[in-house]
């Protein structure tokens, strides 16, 4: 069902600082970028928000029936330290450290990363692709970046010329910087007398004779410069003009800018019509960052094994958490917050159980398509999710009216009611009915049991208990079904 046409989508644009329409390159289509992880190391909370906004991004662009290729990178290569031009690979400093291969840091921490999504009920991108396997495509990008004057080679690594490109174009048009103030701005770095500009950045650096991760080029066997694996990957998979590339704040400069001005050089054109940035999320009131050791890993939320919160919460639980704040706030993160997001899942949770318990009525005492409505337009304005969630609740007070008994609601209406709360809540936002998933895994280890028992019965031929567990279990509605690889069971 094409619900994009009734609900146009305002995206607040980090580009033009504005809330515009959304206009799909191709009608009915979605090309989303998002940088993804550098694989050094565990993903933090403070990543994951970000990732877990963008997640409810392609939600929301699937509920509404987009087609939607979400692009999101793993970074296996090229990302220095300090998100400089000079220092060592992240990847290649931690397998040097632990005295692994590179490829083995790149394998532990992608899968880590995958895990955690995974806990937290993400789901996956459309393409995943990764900087090492491109490797190609950006020496030809560099070639091409090379051939129309913006680049230049010095002692084997390669420069993208930031003065050239800013005679015609904005170098800092995104993030509002100006060359002029980065030349007072720009730290002392060694080698960077390699450069005619120190604003000048890397698209492929000469590998020394340490350096673990290299490949071979025109210019020198070496390695891509980060920013430049975007570009290739984004205009790849989504074509020189896409629709929206998403990521952290902290990515807008200097990453997205050169990633404009590269992908600019080359086609001529904006790649991306809609730039979406989230914010920050906060630890002891401090930005949340491996480099300060201030965070917390998803997994220790689940395990309750940190010292940050007083107890585990459940992935859900931290969905909810992230959801009540709008993606380009700042959030604050503590163990009082997210038992304060936890009460009100629970509170969502039960009424959404009561829900599919309440009778139909033979009016109705509320305007279910102008809840309905409400709904919609928060999603659609910016993806406010907290404003959603405002009308979830008054969702939740009508579904407590109606068990006490005073109100109800036409068959028609409540059919509806019931299909768009269980929407917002489980296919938009993301989350889980823990508490029921739990049961359910409990009644199965219960029936696995009573087969147990069963079978234990027929091995001492005592038929009537073995028919007995059958039929018992058969009118609650499980089945046993015995084969040849033993007794196994639906649930009708």
């Amino acid at each position: 069902m094409e619900l994009y046409k009734e609900n146009p989508i305002k995206i607040y644009n980090s580009l033009t600082k504005t809330k515009e329409i959304f206009t799909p390159v191709t009608e009915g289509y979605v090309g989303m970028y998002v940088c993804g992880p550098t694989v050094y190391s565990n993903a933090h909370l403070g990543n994951l928000r970000t990732f877990m906004f963008f997640d409810v991004v392609f939600r929301y662009f699937l509920h509404l029936g987009y087609k939607v290729r979400y692009v999101r990178n793993i970074t296996d290569a090229g990302h220095l330290e300090n998100d400089a031009d000079e220092g060592e690979d992240r990847i290649a400093k931690k397998a040097r450290l632990e005295k692994i291969e590179p490829m083995e840091v790149v394998q532990r921490y992608t899968v880590d990363f995958h895990q955690v999504l995974n806990d937290y009920n993400f789901l996956p991108p459309s393409i995943e692709p990764t900087a090492t396997g491109h490797i190609v495509e950006q020496i030809e990008m560099i070639k091409e970046i090379m051939d129309k004057g913006f680049a230049y080679e010095v002692n084997g690594s390669v420069y993208f010329d930031v003065h050239a490109y800013n005679k015609e174009n904005n170098y800092g048009i995104l993030s509002g910087r100006k060359v002029e103030d980065l030349i007072h701005n720009t730290r002392a770095l060694d080698g960077q007398s390699d450069k005619k500009n120190p604003q000048d950045f890397a698209l492929w650096k000469k590998a020394d004779e340490k350096h673990i991760m290299r490949w071979p080029s025109p210019w020198s066997d070496g390695f891509p410069g980060w920013h430049l694996e975007c570009s290739v990957m984004s205009s790849k998979y989504l074509g020189e003009q896409f629709d929206i590339h998403g990521g952290g704040m902290d990515l807008k400069f200097p990453h997205h800018e050169c990633e404009i001005a590269q992908s600019k050089t080359c086609s001529g054109q904006d790649p991306v019509n809609y730039w979406i940035h989230t914010n920050m999320l906060l630890l002891n009131g401090q930005k949340m960052a491996k480099s300060t050791g201030n965070f917390i890993l998803p997994g220790e939320i689940l395990t309750g094994e940190n010292d940050v919160l007083s107890k585990a919460f459940s992935a859900s639980v931290v969905r909810f958490f992230n959801m009540q704040a709008n993606y380009r706030s700042i959030l604050d993160f503590s163990s009082d917050a997210l038992e304060a997001s936890e009460k009100g899942y629970h509170k969502l949770m039960d009424a959404l159980s009561a829900l599919n318990r309440v009778d139909v009525g033979k009016s109705s005492g509320f305007d279910v398509k102008d809840w309905v409505a409400k709904c919609y337009a928060a999603m659609s304005d910016d993806f406010n999710t907290p404003i959603l969630i405002s009308h979830l609740f008054e969702g939740v007070k009508h579904i407590n009216q109606m068990k006490e008994g005073k109100l109800t609601l036409a068959a028609e209406d409540l059919e509806m009611f019931k299909n768009k709360m269980h929407a917002f809540v489980f296919d938009v936002l993301g989350l889980k009915d823990e508490a029921k998933e739990e049961g359910s895994s409990k009644v199965e280890g219960i029936v696995e049991l009573l087969i147990k028992l069963r079978k234990e019965a027929r091995d001492n031929k005592d038929w009537a208990l073995s028919d007995q567990i059958r039929d018992e279990l058969l009118a609650l509605g499980i089945q046993l079904k015995d084969g040849r690889e033993g007794t196994t069971f639906s649930v009708n």
